[in-house]
Protein backbone atom coordinates (compact mmCIF):
# COMPACT_ATOMS: atom_id res chain seq x y z
CA UNK A 1 0.00 0.00 0.00
CA UNK A 2 1.53 3.19 -1.06
CA UNK A 3 0.66 6.51 1.35
CA UNK A 4 0.39 9.57 -0.40
CA UNK A 5 2.77 12.45 0.40
CA UNK A 6 1.43 15.87 1.64
CA UNK A 7 2.84 17.34 -2.77
CA UNK A 8 0.92 13.90 -3.89
CA UNK A 9 -2.28 15.29 -1.85
CA UNK A 10 -1.40 19.04 -2.73
CA UNK A 11 -0.92 17.88 -6.38
CA UNK A 12 -4.65 16.39 -6.50
CA UNK A 13 -6.32 18.73 -5.44
CA UNK A 14 -4.73 21.56 -7.39
CA UNK A 15 -5.62 19.52 -10.30
CA UNK A 16 -9.26 18.93 -9.23
CA UNK A 17 -9.33 22.41 -8.80
CA UNK A 18 -8.14 23.49 -12.21
CA UNK A 19 -10.57 21.02 -13.41
CA UNK A 20 -13.76 22.86 -12.02
CA UNK A 21 -12.66 25.95 -12.61
CA UNK A 22 -12.06 25.08 -16.58
CA UNK A 23 -16.10 23.89 -15.95
CA UNK A 24 -17.16 26.87 -13.80
CA UNK A 25 -14.91 29.38 -16.38
CA UNK A 26 -16.78 27.73 -19.62
CA UNK A 27 -20.49 27.83 -17.70
CA UNK A 28 -20.08 31.48 -17.13
CA UNK A 29 -18.84 32.08 -21.06
CA UNK A 30 -14.98 32.68 -19.91
CA UNK A 31 -12.28 30.43 -21.80
CA UNK A 32 -8.55 28.98 -20.52
CA UNK A 33 -7.21 31.71 -22.16
CA UNK A 34 -8.22 33.91 -19.65
CA UNK A 35 -6.47 32.59 -16.56
CA UNK A 36 -3.84 30.94 -18.53
CA UNK A 37 -2.09 34.33 -20.28
CA UNK A 38 -0.06 35.65 -17.92
CA UNK A 39 -1.32 39.39 -19.64
CA UNK A 40 -5.25 38.81 -19.08
CA UNK A 41 -6.89 36.90 -16.38
CA UNK A 42 -10.01 38.15 -14.33
CA UNK A 43 -10.58 41.44 -13.46
CA UNK A 44 -12.32 41.71 -9.95
CA UNK A 45 -16.08 42.21 -12.09
CA UNK A 46 -15.13 38.84 -13.01
CA UNK A 47 -14.31 37.25 -9.68
CA UNK A 48 -17.26 38.53 -8.21
CA UNK A 49 -19.68 36.99 -10.87
CA UNK A 50 -17.79 33.51 -10.84
CA UNK A 51 -18.31 33.45 -6.71
CA UNK A 52 -22.23 34.77 -6.89
CA UNK A 53 -22.59 31.81 -9.27
CA UNK A 54 -20.88 29.43 -7.57
CA UNK A 55 -19.70 28.21 -4.16
CA UNK A 56 -17.19 25.91 -5.81
CA UNK A 57 -15.24 28.99 -7.23
CA UNK A 58 -14.66 30.29 -3.67
CA UNK A 59 -12.76 27.11 -2.44
CA UNK A 60 -11.26 26.65 -5.66
CA UNK A 61 -9.87 30.00 -5.71
CA UNK A 62 -8.75 29.90 -1.82
CA UNK A 63 -6.54 26.88 -3.29
CA UNK A 64 -5.18 28.05 -6.06
CA UNK A 65 -4.07 30.89 -4.39
CA UNK A 66 -2.86 29.52 -0.90
CA UNK A 67 -0.82 27.05 -3.10
CA UNK A 68 0.52 29.46 -5.29
CA UNK A 69 -1.02 28.50 -8.57
CA UNK A 70 -2.83 31.16 -9.21
CA UNK A 71 -1.57 35.30 -8.44
CA UNK A 72 -2.99 38.54 -9.28
CA UNK A 73 -1.15 39.90 -12.18
CA UNK A 74 0.33 43.72 -12.65
CA UNK A 75 -3.03 44.80 -13.58
CA UNK A 76 -4.46 43.16 -10.73
CA UNK A 77 -6.51 40.54 -12.63
CA UNK A 78 -6.40 36.67 -11.62
CA UNK A 79 -4.27 34.55 -13.60
CA UNK A 80 -2.33 30.80 -13.02
CA UNK A 81 1.34 30.85 -12.26
CA UNK A 82 3.77 29.05 -15.00
CA UNK A 83 3.16 25.57 -12.63
CA UNK A 84 -0.36 25.71 -12.60
CA UNK A 85 -0.18 26.13 -16.61
CA UNK A 86 2.18 23.64 -16.34
CA UNK A 87 -0.25 21.36 -14.66
CA UNK A 88 -3.41 22.06 -16.43
CA UNK A 89 -1.82 21.60 -20.24
CA UNK A 90 -1.04 18.41 -18.37
CA UNK A 91 -4.07 17.50 -17.51
CA UNK A 92 -5.80 18.95 -21.13
CA UNK A 93 -3.26 19.27 -23.27
CA UNK A 94 -1.30 22.37 -24.60
CA UNK A 95 -4.01 23.31 -26.91
CA UNK A 96 -6.74 23.10 -24.59
CA UNK A 97 -5.58 26.80 -23.52
CA UNK A 98 -2.80 27.97 -25.94
CA UNK A 99 -0.29 30.25 -24.60
CA UNK A 100 1.36 30.16 -28.21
Amino acid sequence: MQIDTPNDAIQRSLRQCLSDAAFLLYQQGHVLETITIPFRGLDSRALRQLREASQEWRACQRVLESSEAAVYNEQGRFVLTPMARELLFDMFGEGAADCA
